[in-house]
């Protein structure tokens, strides 16, 4: 099969995917290697090749970022059991001030959910979130909202959060982590303005049930004050941001040493996104044993594998979609027939997460199977410049957070620890996800205009 027919054939094998994934409920996993070998059959490819071709996918994925993935996965874990980021956010409380507590709220999701996953950093920063809104008297729903949008911009937009790394290495710049991260964190500007303002907005429409009930209902709230005291002894400021910060600087290192062509081979290997990983997970290690938690090091690395594990086998199969529709004639035919793709351009990708996030609730899957479809159409579209292909990624991310609704377990995280209701939950995190959506992809086409 070949020309239009195979696009259309392609066409209807996603909405295959997405009702097996998000309809009948088949894991993400099993759905995209199912269509993979489905389509490779109707595609025409020979019989014979098509377990090389699978294989290859498969193992060609886990071989350039499995390793990266579990590193970044294992930071946020110890970062979490050693309140290290609770510190982080201390320091982003002191930082911004008691004065502002969205903003505060905003910047400490932003930064804590770098290493951590989103649904995990909103139950760790849910009671400093509670304590300011009776220390300052700030909406609850506002405070809901800047807490899980800036939660959630950092989850889809930078690394070493496992749904960005697998895209950048699946979109061919998984090496260039720290340029995907500097992209990242500069588009998530526009994202972090539009998630305030649509807070503070919501917030005066919205009231949560802990703000409706009376106050003698005999909860005990802690003030911030006491509620970081709770904790105990916290980790060095400096000690904290290490695993993160660590990683970033030699990565910016081993950039700036080969762009001023500047051949040194230990800041090469130490650049490398898997060694620097590793140094920073070495670093979180030595956090963890130094607040007399090394004891719980090897079921917290166990938990972490479990973790990852999903990640990296839904991963996997949405590289092994990549490799299948590279074999086939589509690509070809796209090149030939460019027009309409190089109309929607930089909206392409962005558009095709959306679908795929609204209809089966995953960022993560979301993020590692657009990234696979787009790998073969990198070239065709213009977008396969360094530059532009942390772009792409970038507006994958966009469409991966576009929009959370029921069947996004974060949707229920943020809803239930919130005190909001089922309809509330509509009218703020769906509303406030299609709203930050909406506006990062903006910033994504301004910058588009500029690097194309």
């Amino acid at each position: 099969m070949s020309g239009l027919p195979l696009i259309i054939a392609f066409v209807i094998a996603i909405i295959v995917m997405i009702l097996a994934i998000s309809k009948f409920r088949i894991h993400a996993f099993l759905s995209i290697m199912g269509i993979s070998l489905i389509f490779a059959i109707i595609a025409g490819i020979p019989l014979k090749d098509i377990p090389g071709i699978i294989g290859a996918g498969f193992s060609g994925t886990f071989s350039s970022i499995g390793i990266v993935i579990i590193f970044g996965a294992l930071i946020g874990t110890l970062l979490e059991k050693t309140c290290a980021a609770l510190k982080m956010s201390d320091c982003v409380v002191r930082l911004v001030g008691k004065k502002h507590p969205e903003l505060a709220m905003l910047i400490m999701g932003w930064i804590v959910s770098i290493p951590v996953f989103c649904d995990s950093g909103f139950v760790i920063l849910n009671p400093i979130r509670k304590a300011l809104v009776k220390r300052t008297g700030a909406s609850s729903v506002a405070m809901t909202m800047c807490l899980s949008l800036g939660l959630y911009i950092s989850h889809c937009f930078i690394p070493p959060t496992p749904g960005p790394i697998a895209a950048a290495n699946t979109l061919g710049i998984g090496d260039n982590l720290l340029l995907v991260i500097g992209l990242g964190a500069l588009l998530s500007i526009p994202a972090l303005l539009a998630a305030y303002f649509f807070a503070k907005y919501i917030g005066k429409k919205v009231r949560a049930n802990d703000e409706a009930e009376s106050a003698d209902d005999g909860e005990v709230v802690k003030t911030y004050e006491e509620l970081v005291a709770s904790y105990g002894k916290l980790p060095n400021a400096w000690v904290s941001f290490a695993p993160i910060v660590v990683p970033i600087l030699l990565m910016a290192l081993a950039s700036a040493f080969s762009m001023a062509k500047i051949s040194v081979p230990l800041i090469a290997f130490m650049g490398t996104p898997i060694i620097a990983l590793a140094v920073g997970a070495i670093i979180a290690i030595i956090v963890l044993f130094n607040s007399k938690k090394g004891s719980s090091f090897y079921e917290l690395t166990n938990e972490t594998l479990k973790v990852t594990g999903p990640i990296l086998f839904v991963t996997a199969a949405g590289g092994v979609l990549g490799k299948v529709i590279a074999s086939t004639s589509m690509v070809p035919y796209i090149t030939e027939n460019t027009t309409i793709l190089s109309t929607i351009g930089i909206f392409f990708p962005f558009i095709l997460a959306a679908i795929l996030k609204s209809a089966q609730g995953s960022s993560t899957v979301s993020l590692t199977t657009t990234a696979g479809i787009m790998a073969p159409l990198m070239v065709t579209m213009g977008l396969d410049t360094p530059i532009l292909a942390a772009l792409t990624v970038i507006a994958i991310g966009a469409g991966a957070m576009t929009v959370s609704h029921a069947n996004d377990s974060y949707f229920w995280v943020v809803t239930n620890f919130g005190s909001m209701k089922t309809q509330d939950g509509y009218k703020t995190q769906t509303l406030g996800t299609l709203f930050v959506g909406l506006a990062s992809m903006v910033g994504v086409y301004i910058a588009y205009l500029f690097m194309k």
